[in-house]
């Protein structure tokens, strides 16, 4: 097992308030997350793995330090990273970021987008980085697609509700950084419409 791995390998909301400052690099762009969301499983009503493992969220079920890339919307690729004891499932959404390295190559793939929205937001930091649904399973250890963490914690972080979730929306499993400029808008899940 890698450092990163063994690192990676607790519980989620654990793993998580780890994940602010890190680094990621990929495709010549390095981001610094500020803001993530934890995901548990069989035991998280939110999670892609609540109702057992697929095709789609297998990655989630290990070994951690692997990302985990889905398509969501029809048009977005999302990236998480995997975490957790080999087995269980478990992730990490990288929700937001800002490109501290890299910045024309990541202008080149937001077209028009000015730095502080470069990656904010979980479908533009993959846009950023150039992460697609091919680097599902990839090593975070690697050399092309690779993740630094801090040397310490971050400490002045916060924590509240995940973003646009039915299933257990109330846990505090979204941490970011306060007062950063690229941590993301909060949006509560919008209510299920009935036929009247």
């Amino acid at each position: 097992m890698s450092r990163l791995a063994e690192l990676l390998s607790e519980r989620p909301e654990v793993v998580a308030p780890r994940l602010l400052g890190a680094l990621l690099t990929r495709g010549g762009v390095t981001v610094r997350l500020t803001e993530v969301e934890a995901y548990a499983g069989d035991s998280d009503p939110g999670s892609h793995a609540f109702r057992g493992r697929t095709p789609r969220n297998a990655v989630m079920f290990g070994p951690a330090g692997r990302l985990y890339t889905y398509f969501t919307y029809g048009m977005h690729v999302c990236a998480n990273v995997v975490c957790g004891p080999e087995g269980q499932a478990s992730a990490v959404l990288l929700r937001a970021g800002e490109v501290v390295d890299g910045l024309d190559v990541a202008h080149g793939r937001r077209l028009g987008a000015p730095d502080r929205d470069l990656a904010r937001g979980p479908a533009r930091l993959c846009r950023a980085l150039g992460i697609t649904l091919d680097d599902n399973g990839a090593d975070l250890a690697g050399e092309d697609l690779h993740l630094e963490l801090p040397a310490s914690p971050a400490t002045a972080y916060a924590t509240g509700p995940r973003v646009g979730l039915r299933g257990a929306p109330e846990r505090p499993w979204r941490f970011w950084l306060q007062g950063d400029p690229t941590v993301s808008v909060y949006r509560p899940a919008k209510g299920l419409r009935r036929p009247g």
